[in-house]
């Protein structure tokens, strides 16, 4: 098992199909999932998409100045955050929601240094408010967290059970990549997650698994270590024990005859 993961999950997935809002339910189920983990020794940190909120007033926004429209989403994130440590919480598990943008009366502000001593006391730390900037994603805010606590995986739970060579619901013949680089996902310009935050893994070597979270238990399977989804890996990657061996494959297979 990993010791450290940061978890990312989008705001449509806490809607669970109801377009907007929160699914109470759904939640509780994730809740209960991160908690298994939490208990089983493993250290958790959580980054919370908005879309359940901020897609609802989309059309609003595409005339709005962008700035504005990400304070908004930003926002959005912090709604789940809350919604997620009271769901975390009832299960009896300490949580921090720690926001890059200051609302004190509700949140911590983000402190790296906070965070990481949050983890090893055994809490379930979430990342809201994005990067606290405007024209980043979620996904950047995501690994920009699991890149500064030091975590040894990040782990994107998704709708899909991992990266295909085309949108499975739309192409019957799309197949599933076991391991990919984020070289391969750029070149490909496969839709997995916003190019700054496939550039940042890729030049920072952190790896990443995208994965379903639609069957119960796959959060705690992917950090046990099983092979779940789809394995995202820099050409040269410094991976955990769990990873190694999936690694030197993509090394072996990337590297041309004759090296």
């Amino acid at each position: 098992m990993y010791k450290r993961v940061l978890l990312k999950i989008s705001g449509e997935a806490l809607a669970a199909g109801r377009g907007f809002g929160i699914d109470a339910i759904f939640a509780s189920r994730v809740a209960s999932e991160i908690v298994e983990l939490c208990n089983s020794g493993c250290q958790v940190g959580v980054v919370v998409g908005g879309g359940n909120f901020f897609r609802g007033v989309a059309e609003q926004a595409i005339h709005m100045d962008r700035v504005a429209a990400d304070h908004m989403g930003m926002l959005s994130t912090v709604i789940n955050a809350i919604a997620m440590q009271d769901a975390i919480e009832k299960l009896g598990v300490n949580c921090r929601v720690m926001s890059a943008i200051a609302m004190h009366e509700i949140a911590e502000p983000y402190i790296r240094r906070r965070a990481i001593r949050h983890l090893e006391k055994g809490r379930v730390v979430i990342f809201g408010a994005g990067t606290g900037n405007p024209y980043f994603s979620t996904d950047t805010a995501a690994a920009l967290r699991a890149m500064e606590i030091r975590a040894d995986v990040l782990l994107k739970a998704t709708s899909v059970d991992g990266i295909y060579t085309a949108d499975p619901k739309k192409d019957p013949d799309a197949t599933r990549f076991d391991t990919i680089t984020y070289m391969d996902i750029i070149q490909r310009n496969l839709r997995v997650m916003d190019t700054s935050a496939v550039s940042l893994c890729n030049e920072n070597r952190m790896p990443m698994i995208i994965f379903s979270m639609r069957e119960q238990g796959n959060i705690v399977r992917v950090a046990g270590g099983e092979r779940l989804g789809t394995l995202v890996v820099s050409q040269v990657t410094k991976a955990s024990p769990a990873l190694v061996g999936a690694v030197a494959e993509t090394a072996d297979s990337t590297v041309p005859s004759g090296s």
